[in-house]
């Protein structure tokens, strides 16, 4: 089930889905916002926010089986990403390491958004990140 209004969408999963199909709805609402609003969304802007999509679906698919709702709007210059999922479980974010394999998808999240929030909600939590729409990866990134 998606919700769409004119600066937001929300859609329900029930984690039988490809991950596809959650980039693409973000993909198709950032081309909104360009389209039907005259917003500016840079490819980088775009690229970071399917990667993030990616990234978070894939956790909430991993490590909390289940249902989960993938959510975006704009907030002044930033499109923000929201999932929640039924884990009340925080997600771990480990220390940098390029010996690892795997586990490095919350490190790429955290490099690659300006703000990143864990709410606990009375069942399961909401993670949001915010990615500016007009990110230029020549810029550095302002925390």
């Amino acid at each position: 089930m998606s919700v769409q209004s004119s600066m937001s969408v929300a859609a329900a999963f029930d984690g039988t889905e490809r991950i596809a199909d959650a980039r693409h709805i973000a993909r198709s609402f950032l081309d909104g916002l360009r389209d039907a609003h005259g917003l500016f969304v840079s490819a980088c802007a775009l690229e970071t926010v399917e990667l993030v999509v990616s990234e978070l679906v894939t956790n909430a698919r991993k490590y909390a089986p289940g249902a989960y709702v993938l959510a975006l709007g704009v907030q002044g210059g930033s499109v923000e990403v929201s999932l929640w999922d039924s884990s009340p479980i925080a997600p771990t974010i480990l220390a940098p390491d390029p010996f690892r394999v795997g586990r490095h998808g919350l490190e790429i999240v955290m490099a690659s958004t300006q703000d990143f929030r864990v709410q606990h909600e009375a069942e399961g939590k909401r993670i949001t990140v915010a990615i500016a729409l007009d990110e230029d990866p020549s810029r550095p990134a302002i925390r």
